[in-house]
């Protein structure tokens, strides 16, 4: 019975959509950085593997760079609520800095308050302004 219940399960995450801001966007298509690499943070995220949560819906998930290793690569900001909505927000390279400052954090957790709360038809209607994109699959590697 187990092996039928595992059959049924879906290697995706269970969050229901995953998205990056403009900002972050134009930041992964310079690095690189592909959907496929943004879908797993976020499922990493999802089963319970977060690199820091820095409260207020506002986690940090290491993102490898391509050919290489995590700890090198760049860290991820995102306005997160599990099993809902993950949106990327910023992105920055470990060698390029170390962490935000503390003014940038309590941005991205106000950001986080009013995004989180978005409704569905909001969110749409901000993938159809070109406000936010909504990453669909992962295997689409636009970033």
């Amino acid at each position: 019975m187990l092996c039928v219940i595992y059959r049924g399960l879906s290697r995706r995450s269970a969050i229901a959509r995953i998205f990056k801001n403009g900002w972050f966007n134009r930041f992964a298509r310079k690095e690189r950085i592909s959907n496929a690499a943004l879908q797993d943070a976020v499922d990493r995220a999802e089963s319970g593997l977060v690199d820091a949560d820095l409260g207020g819906g506002v986690i940090k998930q290491r993102v490898a760079r391509a050919g290489q290793g995590k700890s090198g690569g760049y860290r991820t900001l995102i306005l997160f609520r599990q099993g809902d909505r993950a949106i990327f927000a910023f992105g920055f390279a470990k060698s390029a800095q170390a962490n935000i400052s503390k003014g940038d954090l309590a941005l991205l957790r106000e950001a986080a308050a009013e995004a989180l709360e978005w409704s569905g038809k909001e969110l749409d209607r901000l993938v159809a302004s070109g406000t936010l994109l909504e990453i669909k699959d992962g295997n689409d590697d636009e970033g």
